[in-house]
């Protein structure tokens, strides 16, 4: 065959990759309209033109929020309601007893198989401060805390496994490609410090969550949205400082160079991630600076360090809880923290519920009753919602795996009721709402699904969940997908 001449920029324009930037070019400019607000994007972009449409600057609210930011505490695994705040005196006197039929007849659980035992309460419980709230011996701290918080006790959720029970808690879907609360929450409001990401992610315990890192991914949304997350040792973000030989005017020059190549690219194919790229390239520069100084907790006091429990340069719950403070002092709009190791089904020491489930109630007990002191006591906590829970409870009924016993007591996931608890941002104080059976079973009233306290969060935020919508294959989405419904009996 004879070489034919040919033109590189006709090969180019045809090419499989070029023919689908040309083919996404209008969509592209669609939807940058929502950065650009009806600028017409052919036109030559200045150099600041990131900065102008930045996707996480400041926006207003559908009505006026009474908190700003939010702080979510997950403790991945899904503790037991049933040690903790979910009192039942009768289930004590049904332990060792077979569980009757009526209550596995039509249920699927984890592991549970035939006919197990009961399992009483595996923990001594009183009733605290002014409000009467039960909480148990094992969070001694905490329980001085009872008349500050809202308590859920009839939260429901239906997916009984790890993964997609955490993909449903904080994406609203339990299957993956849906955008997380925060990546919502930062979509919705923005941020009000660009030196910082408007959604930092602190995990503890050893381990990232059963459903990785999805639980803090934007899905669908822009990728700007996503969490970032952050250590509480080493460098606070992987890659942060610069290599050896590099300053930073170096970088600085690197970064223009790159984002001068990035408004080319846009000018020439209208693609609104390229915007969130510049922004991203500009957010890493000035998070050089900025994050090392928030996430470094040595200049805190030392009875800050004692009322946390920190240790420097430890990973751990309590340096998270405590970078949390400062990362909501600094405007942060949503900090997740995710604590891992709460699976307690019995088949070890660890995984036993009056062994290991007592010590995972230490690691975090003065830590968390020591963020919201001191919220408090910076006056932090009225604009700041402080969430807690898992993403399903633990049966009444003790664990046999595959009928079989477990060597340690352990309780198996239970997705008919669990409990989750608020404080802050505009929630009632010494509220509990909601209320299980004799034996902590089923909700007998108050109880709220999971889209339930998602859409309360955002309301607290604010935002109305039925509004926050994003469009994406051709149809309207939301956190709260179809469904949920704002719990106002716990709003102040």
């Amino acid at each position: 065959m004879a070489n034919l001449p040919f033109d590189i920029e006709q090969l180019k324009n045809i090419s499989r990759r070029h023919f689908l930037w040309e083919s996404a070019a209008g969509l592209g400019a669609a939807a940058l309209g929502t950065f650009l607000a009806g600028c017409d994007a052919r036109n030559a972009i200045p150099k600041n033109l990131a900065s102008a449409t930045d996707p996480m600057l400041p926006k207003p609210s559908h009505f006026p929020g009474k908190a700003k930011r939010v702080i979510y505490l997950h403790m991945a695994g899904a503790p037991s309601q049933l040690e903790l705040f979910d009192f039942k005196p009768e289930l004590q006197k049904l332990h060792n007893q077979l569980c009757p039929p009526s209550l596995l007849e039509g249920k699927r659980f984890a592991f549970i198989r035939g006919t197990p035992k009961m399992l009483g309460p595996q923990a001594d419980f009183k009733q605290r401060g002014q409000s009467g709230a039960y909480v148990s011996e094992h969070l001694p701290h905490f329980a001085k805390m009872a008349d500050e918080v809202s308590f859920l006790k009839g939260v429901y959720t239906d997916q009984f496994n790890h993964a997609p029970a955490q993909l449903f808690v904080h994406t609203g879907s339990p299957r993956l490609g849906r955008p997380s609360i925060g990546s919502w929450v930062t979509y919705g409001l923005g941020s009000e410090n660009n030196n910082l990401p408007g959604f930092v992610v602190l995990t503890s315990g050893g381990k990232t969550p059963d459903a990785g890192k999805s639980v803090w991914g934007s899905g669908f949304l822009p990728s700007v949205y996503q969490g970032v997350q952050c250590r509480s040792e080493g460098d606070p973000v992987l890659f942060l400082s610069d290599p050896e030989g590099v300053d930073r005017n170096l970088k600085k020059k690197t970064i223009d160079a790159i984002n001068d190549v990035n408004r080319q690219h846009f000018q020439e194919y209208n693609d609104p991630e390229t915007l969130t790229r510049i922004a991203q390239y500009e957010m890493a520069f000035r998070m050089q600076v900025s994050v090392p100084e928030v996430m470094n907790i040595n200049s805190e006091p030392e009875y800050i360090h004692q009322l946390y429990g920190t240790t420097p340069g430890k990973a751990s719950f309590a340096n998270n809880c405590l970078l949390a403070r400062k990362l909501v002092e600094q405007d942060v709009r949503f900090v997740q923290l995710f604590d891992w190791g709460w699976d307690s089904h019995g088949t070890d020491e660890n995984l036993a519920i009056d062994i290991g489930f007592r010590n995972k109630c230490r690691e975090i007990d003065r830590a968390m009753t020591a963020l919201l002191l001191d919220l408090k006591q910076r006056g932090l906590l009225e604009e700041t919602l402080v969430v807690w829970g898992g993403e399903f409870g633990r049966t009444p009924m003790q664990e046999n795996r595959e009928n079989k016993n477990n060597p340690f007591l352990g309780r198996d996931h239970h997705v008919e009721a669990f409990t989750m608890w608020m404080a802050g941002g505009g929630i009632k104080q010494g509220m509990t709402w909601g209320e299980t059976d004799e034996i902590g079973y089923y909700p007998i009233n108050g109880k709220v699904s999971v889209h339930d306290v998602q859409a309360t969060i955002l309301n607290q935020l604010g935002m109305d969940h039925e509004k926050l919508t994003y469009h994406f294959q051709g149809r309207p989405f939301r956190l709260t997908d179809v469904a949920g419904k704002v719990i106002s009996e716990i709003i102040a």
